[in-house]
């Protein structure tokens, strides 16, 4: 190949995506003992750390779209894991908060993040803490990047 920007193996983006692919497939059988999604497990860890919060928070929070979060909260109350009420004070908020039910499943999930760190991470402990924090802070700043670099491209379109 003449230019080696354009070989798979040169893909930054395509190392994000093959990567996502694994951390889903090693998800995916811990959220199956839940009964729940990806997306739905990220929105009851919002609820789980804030008891409730209107549609729109959650969808930044979460970076998804209403079009994604309606169907999801729709299947979260039909579990008994949420409940979803209008506010009189502006009936197009709507509100979501936790049930008993979704409180307890907080328990049940508790194992999840150290088994998902071991095996994107590593088993020693002390070593998994420090590459957590390692990892973090370039994907935050790599996101922070992203963003910024994002936001100074439609600005100069517009």
């Amino acid at each position: 190949m003449a230019h080696e920007q354009l070989t798979l193996s040169f893909q930054l983006c395509f190392r994000v995506y093959a990567l996502e692919r694994e951390l889903m497939a090693a998800y995916r059988p811990l959220l199956d003992q839940l009964d729940l999604t990806y997306p739905q497990y990220i929105t009851m860890l919002y609820l789980w750390e804030h008891e409730k919060g209107t549609v729109g928070e959650l969808c930044s929070a979460l970076s998804l779209d209403t079009g994604t979060m309606s169907p999801l909260l729709k299947r979260l109350e039909a579990g008994g894991f949420i409940t979803r009420r209008r506010l009189p004070r502006d009936e197009r908020t709507v509100e979501v908060r936790l049930t008993r039910k979704g409180k307890e499943l907080e328990e049940q999930a508790l194992s999840i993040p150290g088994n998902i760190a071991s095996c994107l991470l590593t088993s020693d402990k002390d070593e998994q803490q420090r590459r957590y924090d390692e990892l973090k802070t370039i994907l935050d700043q790599t996101l922070d990047q992203l963003r910024a670099s994002r936001k100074e491209r439609e600005a100069r379109v517009n």
